[in-house]
Order: structure tokens, then C-alpha cells, then sequence
């Protein structure tokens, strides 16, 4: 019976010092979960005081070679650029400030607010006698694109140097904007160049809608914002705007080449095709500020210019469209149905 007993009162005490081993490992857990919870917000807050810090701390601009590679986009513009500012609201305040965006930003703001007050004016005031009141969405969709397009750039421009993930999006909407703006400009002038020629109207809307969306599809790749695929960009939206050339042809061929009607409407076209190529050309060539780098490091670099033709081109084809709209409105209705020509 003694050594039962012995036996018992041994396993007892085992039992004791397992079940303070346990009560001592679930201290020392616990312990060290509130450690590491320290820790984690001592460095969060230290994140923080340090991101206050820099955006409280009057940000002063900086040389190409003083960026992140994320910011590094043209080695010809010297100096002049916004460091990294992790703020919304202090990258809204420097549109204020002048550095080597501020004519990219406000060539942009102005185009948007010009074409906003366009929309409105064109709405309220019949600057074009339409007796339907649907087909002003023809108009509408051209005023949507630009206004998207250029209040995208104005954003993208803004926030670029906000964080690199901040850019990439507004990048991608900046490059789905400039398609939105050309297939905002095919529609007024495809649905009155082709007014009472049904087929042809619909193939034309159709291809643009598509040469659209597979533009905006590879505006979403990730590499294509990069500066080694400028070339490449240029030359993606240069393509898409010179597939205008299809419904010219077939309008001047369908209208007669020698017309004055014709010359006049396909020289506006002409016009805005030609301001659209050579803005994305000086775009690509990084021209002028690659001929003379340092020299136009705020004003008339290459983008800057880019983005004053951009506004000249939409202007000059909504001057284009509403003239032929005019015209062609001023003929009256179509054949009756089965007499529409193709």
C-alpha cells in the first residue's frame, strides 16, 4: 500500500508541475504576443510620424538623377522635378508651384474646363439645329471622351509622383482616356459623313469601338507605361487615329473629291490628323528638350507640347463636325427606307 501511495502522490506532482509548465509557457506566450503587438505599432507609428514628417516638411525640387526609378521617365529634363509626396492633398497644392509638370497639368485642367463649358453651351444654346433631339448623344459621346480624357491626364499628372502604385493606375487611365477621345471623335463624324448610308455608318462605328477596347486592353499591361515602350505607345494611338483614313476614303469616293463640301470637311479632318501625328511625334522624339536637355525643363518640353496640340486637334474637329452636321441636316431627311443607299 506504501507504494501505491508513493506512486500516487509522484504522479500527482508530476501532474502539478506539467500543469505549471503549461500555465508558465501560456504566460510567456502571451507576453511575448503583447511584445511583438508593441512592436508592430511602435514601428506603424514611427511609419507614420516619418510620412508626416515628410509631408509636413516643405518638399523642395530635385534633379532627374535624385528621383526613384518610378519617377525617372525623361533624362532630358534635367531639373525641376516633385519628389515622391505621399499625400492627395499636398500633390493637388503643388499644381500651384511650378515645376516640370506644371504645364502638363494646367494644359490639361484648361482643355477639360474649356470643353465642360463647350458641352453645356452646345446643350442649351442649338449652336447645331438637330430636329431629333436623340442624335445629340452622337456629340455627347465626342464630349464625354474628351472630358474624360483630359480630366484623366490632369489627374495622372497630379498624383504622378504621388506613390508608384498611385501612378501606375492613373496611368492606365490616362492612356484608356486618349482612346476614349478618339472614339469619342470617330462617332459625330462617321454618323453624319454616313448620315443616310446605313451599312457603312454601323462597319465604321463597330471598327472603332474594337480597335478601342483592344487599345485600352494593352493600355492596362503594366510595361506599357514604362519609358521604354513610349515609342511603342506613340505609335499604338498613332495607328488607331490613322484608321480614320478608311471612312475618308470611302466618303470622299462616296461624295466626290473635287466637291467644295468635301474638301471642306475632309480638310478638317486632315487638320486635326495632322496635329494628333505630329504632337505624338515630338511625344516619341522627346524633341526639342532632347536637342538642348536642361533647357526646357518647365516650359515647352515635348510633353507639354504634346498635350497643347491634343486640345488644338479636338477643337479644331468639333469645328469640323458641327459644320458638316450643319450641312448635312440641311438637306433634309434620307431616302425613304428602301431606297437607302449603301
Amino acid at each position: 500500500m506504501t507504494l501505491l501511495a508513493k506512486e500516487n502522490d509522484q504522479g500527482s506532482l508530476l501532474r502539478k508541475r506539467e500543469n505549471k509548465l503549461e500555465e508558465a509557457n501560456k504566460e510567456i506566450t502571451e507576453i511575448n504576443e503583447k511584445t511583438e503587438d508593441n512592436c508592430d505599432n511602435q514601428l506603424e507609428n514611427e511609419d507614420i510620424n516619418k510620412n508626416k514628417q515628410l509631408v509636413n516638411r516643405k518638399w523642395s525640387l530635385c534633379s532627374f538623377t535624385e528621383l526613384p526609378s518610378w519617377l525617372q521617365d525623361n533624362e532630358y529634363i534635367t531639373f525641376g522635378h516633385r519628389p515622391p509626396i505621399p499625400c492627395v492633398k499636398t500633390c493637388f497644392q503643388s499644381i500651384f508651384r511650378i515645376h516640370a509638370e506644371t504645364g502638363n497639368i494646367w494644359t490639361h485642367l484648361v482643355g477639360c474646363i474649356l470643353f465642360i463649358g463647350i458641352t453645356v453651351y452646345f446643350t442649351y444654346s442649338q449652336y447645331v439645329k438637330i430636329p431629333d433631339s436623340k442624335e445629340t448623344w452622337v456629340f455627347l459621346a465626342f464630349f464625354a471622351g474628351a472630358i474624360l480624357y483630359l480630366g484623366f491626364s490632369t489627374i495622372f499628372h497630379t498624383l504622378y509622383c504621388h506613390s508608384q502604385n498611385v501612378s501606375k493606375l492613373f496611368s492606365k487611365l490616362d492612356y484608356c482616356g486618349i482612346s476614349l477621345l478618339i472614339m469619342g471623335s470617330f462617332v459625330p463624324w462617321v454618323y453624319f459623313g454616313f448620315y443616310c448610308h446605313f451599312v457603312p455608318k454601323v462597319l465604321y462605328l463597330v471598327m472603332v469601338c474594337t480597335l478601342g477596347i483592344s487599345t485600352m486592353c494593352v493600355s492596362l499591361i503594366d510595361k506599357f507605361s514604362t519609358p521604354t515602350w513610349r515609342p511603342f505607345r506613340a505609335g499604338v494611338f498613332m495607328t488607331f487615329g490613322l484608321s480614320a483614313v478608311f471612312p475618308a476614303l470611302h466618303y470622299g469616293f462616296q461624295e466626290g473629291w473635287f466637291n467644295h463640301i468635301s474638301q471642306k470637311n475632309l480638310g478638317w479632318l486632315v487638320l486635326m490628323g495632322v496635329l494628333y501625328i505630329a504632337g505624338a511625334l515630338l511625344y516619341a522624339l522627346r524633341v526639342p528638350e532632347r536637342w538642348y536637355p536642361g533647357k526646357f525643363d518647365f516650359w515647352f518640353h515635348s510633353h507639354q507640347i504634346f498635350h497643347v496640340f491634343v486640345v488644338a486637334a479636338a477643337l479644331v474637329h468639333f469645328h469640323g463636325v458641327t459644320e458638316l452636321a450643319t450641312h448635312r441636316l440641311s438637306l433634309g431627311a434620307c431616302d425613304p427606307p428602301g431606297l437607302i443607299k449603301m
